[in-house]
């Protein structure tokens, strides 16, 4: 009885302990776990052709990728790729290979690759970037100025990081050093799990780096799988929550949210009548484009943040006939507008 007692006391302690405290430790030293990792990352030389430079129309991009599936699926960034008239993938052995494109998300940057190999490759595993800290210990492998198998040593030094063009896609910041050729490459934990995709160098500081969290890649593969693209719903607006400081310094009627301050040329919005900015002020260092129509509802879902206009809609359907509340010169009116499938703009895989 007694010793019941103790493994049931032991038990429930488990049970109250944080999940972080039950987290995977692993103490691998790193030349092992570069031996064990390194043979499921790639080199990749994508041939593109520049119409825009008939002197100059050949054009090779180097990057990096990680095989996910033993049967040659290979995850890297779809401007390394995109566009490529011919791709070649090279392999730890060294062994040189064709490989073209199942799918390409030029919004999250993501493209997955198939190699046709007769032999069981070495896939890496992937990991849950959602339990990532801010000083936890991260390793980049990759091909960076194309010196094959390299890899970088750092930590996590922020979480949830949105820079523009990247659809409010929160991204990993890293210290460990990422250069040219990394694109593509693995963000590893300790445990050599995948936890994000190297694809953004800062270029106006030192040792800031990005990944892609690999849970938002592992949203989208099996679309990219089996459509080749991910259909997301689109109104065709940009803009930004209304921020309380620009009513105390502008004389304009404002209400609480979502300040529409870019509609795009046909898109639902447009044609459904909703009006962008047409005034550029600066406050406090931030440009805004005012003069625009504020979305206050979608559908009767009250919207008074970016986050909630964002949330809202994604979960829409292209096809889907939706209602949008506005508040235009300090009236409220009601459009009805169908969502369309988002199409690619010119700002996506942009520098």
């Amino acid at each position: 009885m007694i010793r019941f007692m103790r493994v049931a006391v032991v038990l429930g302690w488990l049970v109250l302990l944080p999940a972080t405290a039950l987290a995977e430790t692993c103490n691998e030293s790193l030349t092992n776990l570069f031996e064990r990792v390194s043979p499921s990352v790639v080199s990749i030389q994508a041939m593109k052709i520049n119409k825009a430079k008939p002197q100059r129309r050949f054009e090779t991009i180097i990057g990096s990728g990680v095989i996910i599936d033993k049967d040659g699926q290979v995850l890297t960034n779809a401007h390394v790729v995109d566009g490529a008239a011919s791709l070649q993938v090279t392999l730890d052995s060294g062994e040189r290979m064709t490989a073209r494109t199942m799918g390409l998300d030029p919004v999250l940057d993501v493209a997955l690759l198939r190699i046709d190999v007769r032999n069981v490759l070495p896939a890496a595993r992937l990991g849950d970037s959602s339990v990532l800290r801010v000083g936890d210990e991260v390793l980049a492998i990759g091909n960076p100025i194309g010196l094959d198998q390299t890899m970088t040593r750092g930590i996590v030094s922020g979480l949830n990081r949105l820079l523009p063009g990247s659809l409010d896609q929160p991204m990993i910041q890293t210290d460990a050093p990422i250069n040219p050729g990394n694109s593509g490459g693995p963000l590893v934990d300790r445990c050599g799990h995948v936890i994000g995709i190297n694809t953004f160098i800062s270029e106006d500081a030192q040792s800031i780096g990005f990944a892609i969290p690999v849970n938002a890649a592992k949203t989208i593969l099996r679309d990219l799988r089996e459509t080749g693209r991910v259909i997301r719903p689109w109104l065709g607006l940009q803009g930004r929550a209304v921020d309380t400081r620009l009513g105390s310094i502008i004389r304009l009627p404002l209400t609480s949210g979502y300040l529409v301050e870019v509609v795009y040329d046909g898109s639902p919005a447009d044609k459904a009548g909703v009006r962008g900015g047409n005034l550029s002020v600066v406050v406090q260092g931030e440009e805004y484009l005012l003069g625009g129509d504020i979305v206050t509802e979608i559908d009767k879902t009250p919207i008074r943040s970016h986050q909630d206009y964002t949330s809202k809609v994604r979960g829409l359907k292209p096809g889907q006939r939706i209602r949008l509340k506005i508040h235009r010169e300090g009236q409220t009116r009601e459009l009805t507008l169908t969502v369309s499938e988002r199409p690619r703009l010119p700002s996506d895989l942009t520098d």
